[in-house]
Formats: structure tokens, C-alpha cells, sequence
């Protein structure tokens, strides 16, 4: 297996490869993720560079870290309140993949909050040999044909969790494209909107303004957890990070999910829509 792949995601011992659970991650990654955590709260800090240009707009860091032998880079960052136009804030990446994975999802990498330079952030394990949406489009890669159902169906759930979490900032350079053609999903610090239109539609439908872009096919089980889905529940999964605007938002955007794919089950049939 080479080496720094993203199914590197188990600290020592052996890695059997197994087909995807629910999101992208193996089961071996899914199960390893409770450990990278420990290891980005607590790991020494090696090396340090800050990332700038148009593609860094809030200037992260990437961090070495080691730990008992193992060495993986994390991003760290901290934006708080508006930068460029838009609201920024890092505790919504700490949000974002906490409720990804109580979800089932896992599609965001392990990410914690950690001090850096004696400010809070957060500092998101940093997933290597990946390309980015964006670099296969412009080279003009080609998928391989057994891929592109997995992809399809793995874009239709990115197309609902930005929905659930209204990230109005999902771009090509933030979806990961693995080695073997699983999608992963970094940059949530414009997420959890909670005013005006964030409440009432959503971003990902067939009125989207590039087209129409539509959850055409969901798994069941991801479906059935959003609906189970309460403000209480929420509050438990994500702690302080989030506020009771930005939860009840969630919510409000979880009906319109349901009642959007209810409208594509009577178009299409339960069994073309869920899986």
C-alpha cells in the first residue's frame, strides 16, 4: 500500500482494505478515527507553514505532527466573523465533522480543536496523494468506468450534507478525489447558516444556478438518521460549537431535505431514490 495514503488512517497494527461503509472511509478508516483525534489534540507540534494566496484565503497553517513514532500534517486555522465578504468561523469545521460523523457520513477527515500560538482553532488531519476536483477537470482525467456509479451516488450525498449543514462555499478545490476514486470533503468553515434563505431553500436542488443539481439517490439508513435528528441531539453531538439559531437551522433545512426527496420518490420510485 503506498504509503500516506488516505487508508492510512489506523495508527500501527495491520490494515485490511474493505469495501466503503455508509460515506467514503474504509471500515478500517471509520474505526481509526477516535485515535487521529487523540493524535491531533495531542501530538508535538515539528514543523509549522503558513499557507497564503488565493486558494488559503484565511491563511491556515499546515502543522507537523509526531506522535510515538508517527509523523501526518494537519491544517490548522482560525477564522472568526467576516473575511472577503463572508462569514468565517473555525469551530464550524469541528462542527461539520462531528455531525458527519454521528451521521454515518465520513466524508470529512478527523478534525479537533487545538491551541496554536495561544489561540483556539482547528486543526483537521491533512489527507496526502489526493488531487483535487478542480485539478482532474482541468487535466481532463478520466474516471475509470467501474467508478462512476460509486461517484455518482457519493456526489448526491455531498449534495445533501451541504444541503443539511448550508455551505454556501462547496467548490471543486474542496472535494478530495482519493487514489481509488473515493471523495472527500474538507472546508466547512462557511457552514451552519442560520438567516434569511439559509432557512427556507436549499443550495443543492434543480434550481441551482449552474443547472439542476438533485440528491437523485440517497442511502436509506443516512436518511432515517436525518430524520432522527433533534435539537437536543445536535446539541449533544456538537457541543458548544454550534448556537441554538444555528441548530434550529439545521432542522429547518432537515425538512426541506425530506420533503425534497419525497418529491423525487413520487417522480422517480423509492427504490431508484433510496438504497
Amino acid at each position: 500500500m503506498k504509503k500516506g495514503r488516505l487508508a492510512a488512517f489506523v495508527l500501527g497494527g495491520t490494515l485490511v482494505l474493505a469495501a466503503p461503509v455508509l460515506g467514503q472511509f474504509t471500515p478500517a478508516e471509520a474505526a481509526g478515527q477516535d485515535r487521529w483525534e487523540e493524535f491531533l489534540r495531542t501530538a508535538e507540534i515539528t514543523g509549522k507553514e503558513q499557507m497564503r494566496g488565493n486558494t488559503a484565503v484565511t491563511s491556515p497553517w499546515r502543522l507537523t505532527l509526531e506522535k510515538e513514532g508517527v509523523a501526518r500534517d494537519a491544517l490548522w486555522k482560525n477564522p472568526s466573523g467576516k473575511m472577503g465578504g463572508y462569514l468565517e468561523g473555525w469551530q464550524y469545521e469541528i462542527a461539520a465533522y462531528l455531525l458527519n460523523k454521528h451521521l454515518g457520513l465520513n466524508m470529512v477527515p478527523p478534525t479537533v480543536e487545538r491551541e496554536f500560538r495561544g489561540d483556539r482553532g482547528s486543526a483537521q488531519l491533512w489527507i496526502p496523494d489526493c488531487m483535487t476536483l478542480k485539478e482532474r477537470t482541468e487535466k481532463k482525467i478520466r474516471m475509470p468506468a467501474a467508478k462512476v456509479p460509486g461517484w455518482n451516488r457519493a456526489t448526491y450525498l455531498q449534495r445533501a450534507w451541504d444541503n443539511l449543514i448550508a455551505n454556501e462555499d462547496r467548490h471543486q478545490n474542496q472535494i478530495l478525489i482519493t487514489p481509488d476514486w473515493r471523495m472527500i470533503l474538507i472546508d466547512h468553515s462557511r457552514s451552519f447558516r442560520s438567516s434569511g434563505k439559509f432557512t427556507t431553500e436549499l443550495i443543492f436542488t434543480r434550481r441551482h444556478k449552474d443547472g439542476p443539481k438533485l440528491m437523485s439517490a440517497l442511502p436509506r439508513v443516512f436518511v432515517e438518521k436525518i430524520k432522527a435528528l433533534t435539537f437536543d441531539g445536535i446539541r449533544a453531538i456538537t457541543g458548544t460549537y454550534l448556537t441554538d439559531a444555528e441548530i434550529r437551522s439545521i432542522l429547518a433545512r432537515r425538512d426541506l431535505i425530506l420533503a425534497e426527496i419525497d418529491g423525487l420518490i413520487q417522480n422517480n420510485g423509492k427504490d431508484r431514490v433510496l438504497y
